[in-house]
């Protein structure tokens, strides 16, 4: 059954406004900077959105008035899904959208080039493709099929224009993501898991905000990659 509009909403909130009790508070806090620095990108002010993957919709709203028309794309039906389909067979003709969000999908993805294809075959000539993709991450069920680095987004998207993939926070970052991950998915019982949620994750959380300078910038153990690609 769809989730109400009122717990997608609210599950999209938390995305983009993560509390310090949210094991990847450091990663979604990174991301949002990432997508917000980069939307001096975007081709026009009038943009034909597609969201892959869009369920919640997070980063829709920082869009604000730029937006003509927004699709989403899932294979799960909520109130903010137009269209269910898959990836790798988008349901739209050539060149249709300036703008393609695809964020934490091509983890599930058996075969992500041919995801890759048909985002560049709907993508209008300049048009933008913003990707999320897991480096280090707790497998959470048997759909997951990869992770990615660097090199391998770079492959992916090699028939783009312009690639520029950043790290979502250096290794320290990537390790304290990690070890909240790791410790939620193994206390038993669960009492346990929601005592280390409300008081060690935020103290970690803090410690990677406050450390992260002094870490520099090796990204060795990047939990996270964005990309900004340009057809």
């Amino acid at each position: 059954m769809p989730s109400s509009l009122e717990q997608v909403q609210q599950e999209s909130w938390e995305r983009l406004h993560p509390s310090l009790r949210n094991p990847n508070w450091l990663i979604l806090r990174r991301r949002r900077q990432i997508f917000e620095a980069g939307l001096d990108r975007l081709p026009g002010s009038a943009l034909c959105v597609l969201d892959i993957g869009g369920r919640l919709q997070p980063y829709r709203p920082l869009l604000g008035t730029r937006t003509k028309k927004y699709v989403a794309v899932d294979l799960k039906m909520t109130p903010l899904v137009n269209v269910g389909a898959v990836a790798e067979a988008l349901p739209f003709r050539d060149a249709q959208f300036d703008f393609v969000i695809c964020t934490q999908v091509f983890e599930y993805l058996p075969d992500p080039g041919l995801a890759v294809a048909e985002i560049k075959r709907v993508l209008r000539k300049g048009g933008v493709l913003f990707l999320s993709a897991p480096s280090v991450f707790l497998r959470e069920n048997d759909k997951e099929c990869w992770r990615f680095l660097p090199q391998g987004l770079r492959h992916l998207l090699r028939e783009f224009e312009t690639v520029e993939v950043m790290p979502e926070g250096n290794s320290l970052i990537g390790f304290i993501r990690t070890c909240n991950i790791f410790l939620l998915s193994f206390f038993r019982p669960r009492t346990l898991a929601s005592l280390w949620q409300w008081t060690f994750v935020p103290f970690l959380n803090v410690a990677g905000y406050l450390l992260e300078e002094l870490a520099g910038q090796n990204d060795d153990f990047t939990a996270n990659y964005s990309v900004w690609a340009r057809k």
